[in-house]
């Protein structure tokens, strides 16, 4: 009966369906391998908890994956990420980035106090628990406000240990840097200890992750250097959002048997607008367009970010996933110091110690990045060469990485064409890339794409084939010097 009810809340004609019930990190696993480009490989998923299991590994093998173990509640490495976050005044959910962006600000001195927090026994990572509440008092969630909200999950014994928990919106202090330091430092020491025993047991060498915990660009960056995986498959929307992906594809090949015949090379699957659509929405905002070919947009928009400008970029299909990687993004040039702290000021009103991103053509990464895999999805930090560091200084992060999105043309052949136009105008084959928000969801209709650019401090909008210019951006076309060639990396 109870079947029947969950039948017909889907949908009316399914009442003859199979429901197949997916348990969560099966559902990561499936997302990360199935989604790759490898016929074999280690598969991982971490996070903080789903069904009462914080992590799970595999070996997947064509069209299917043998589950090798996992670590079920109460411990869980996810969990300890959140419970410093919270200590440290960043309470809202999904708010652990913000903790691993102050973390290149400080200095590891409290490793052996964080260590005492979790540890690696040799199989599994376990919590020391009295420093938590969760597996006594349970996690207090909920959605009423639309965004989830999780209640407090570190105990009284973290701050006998680390002293008075840091009040949101107060100043950060040089504790908080060192502890948010110490606190990634110890994950990574978990997470490599993790992953080189899942290499062990797989005999693998390459790596399909998932999970939360998947999503740290900083660990991710390392891996190479830490662990035996030399190739690696981050799946890009690693969070929950992922799991719905994963379980239809758990059940299309684990289940049902179904060979592979996808790579999930892009997350360009959501919304796209006609330039018709985005024209009668300009229109009804009262906004002048120039309409363009091609060619011609991405060589205004180019010389517009050359100039300095702003720019909002809103192209195709909208990004699935935690990431605007191209289709909806504002864009900035990386050359000018002061970039960062300009779109601070006049548009995302973030905290100062989280970095913005490298956008880079996927052929010159290479040369930019000590590291040569690629990063397609922006979920790996790679440290920039020194001495192109003062070259592209809006995107050095604090500890010399940058979080980088690799551009392939025919992935984004439109947005692969803007930044190689930049590169031969300035040389430099990389742009700021950031989300097309200011303080609400990244946009997604052409309306809140004019709505986001006329309300905030940006200088030009490239919606569809239609280029939008604020007067501060007149001159933003003329005058920027014309480079001969693209460099393989560019000259300092």
């Amino acid at each position: 009966a109870r079947a029947g009810e969950r039948v017909k809340a889907i949908g009316e004609g399914l009442e003859h369906a199979k429901l197949h019930f997916v348990e969560h990190h099966r559902a990561h696993l499936a997302s990360a391998f199935f989604s790759s480009p490898f016929e074999q490989a280690a598969v991982a998923s971490i996070d903080g908890f789903g069904d009462s299991s914080s992590a799970m590994w595999a070996t997947g093998n064509g069209a299917h994956m043998d589950i090798h173990g996992s670590v079920g509640f109460p411990h869980s490495l996810g969990l300890f990420y959140t419970a410093f976050t919270q200590f440290l005044g960043f309470p809202n959910y999904g708010d652990e980035y913000k903790m691993m962006g102050l973390a290149a600000y400080g200095e590891p001195r409290l490793l052996t106090q964080v260590r005492d927090v979790v540890r690696w026994d040799g199989r599994r990572f376990q919590l020391n628990l009295p420093y938590f509440t969760h597996h006594t008092r349970g996690v207090e969630m909920n959605w009423d406000g639309g965004t989830p909200t999780l209640g407090p999950v570190f105990s009284s014994k973290l701050t006998e240990v680390f002293g008075a928990p840091r009040a949101p919106g107060s100043e950060i202090t040089d504790r908080d840097r060192d502890i948010a330091a110490s606190v990634q430092a110890v994950l990574e020491e978990v997470y490599f200890a993790f992953l080189r025993h899942v290499g062990k047991v797989t005999g693998q060498r390459r790596l399909c992750l998932a999970g939360g915990v998947a999503l740290n660009c900083a660990a991710n960056g390392k891996l190479f250097d830490e662990t035996p995986f030399t190739e690696v498959y981050v799946q890009a929307a690693s969070h929950d959002a992922g799991t719905a992906i994963g379980a239809a594809q758990y059940v299309w090949h684990q289940v049902l048997g179904h060979p592979r015949d996808f790579v999930m090379r892009h997350v360009y699957y959501g919304p796209e607008y006609s330039d018709r659509e985005i024209a009668a929405a300009s229109h009804a905002a009262g906004v002048e367009f120039q309409s363009l070919d091609e060619e011609s947009l991405v060589d205004h928009t180019a010389r517009a970010l050359a100039a300095g400008k702003v720019v909002g970029w809103f192209q195709g299909r909208m990004e699935f996933g935690p990431r605007a990687l191209g289709n909806r993004s504002i864009l900035a040039d990386p050359r000018r110091a002061d970039m960062k702290d300009t779109l601070n000021r006049r548009i995302k009103l973030r905290e100062p110690f989280r970095p913005f991103c490298p956008s880079v053509l996927a052929e010159e990464a290479a040369g930019i990045f000590t590291v040569a895999q690629p990063s397609p999805f922006m979920v790996q930090a790679y440290p920039i060469r020194e001495q192109y560091r003062s070259s592209i200084p809006a995107v050095v992060h604090e500890d010399g990485t940058g979080r980088l999105q690799t551009v392939e043309r025919d992935v984004n052949p439109r947005y692969w064409s803007l930044i190689r136009r930049f590169a031969g105008l300035t040389g430099v084959p990389v742009l700021i890339n950031t989300s097309f928000n200011e303080n609400e969801p990244i946009v997604n209709t052409p309306a809140q794409a004019l709505d986001c650019f006329l309300r905030t401090d940006m200088d030009v909008l490239a919606i569809g084939c239609h280029l939008i210019r604020k007067p501060s951006a007149l001159p933003a076309f003329e005058g920027v010097r014309e480079r001969e060639h693209v460099p393989a990396a560019f000259a300092v």
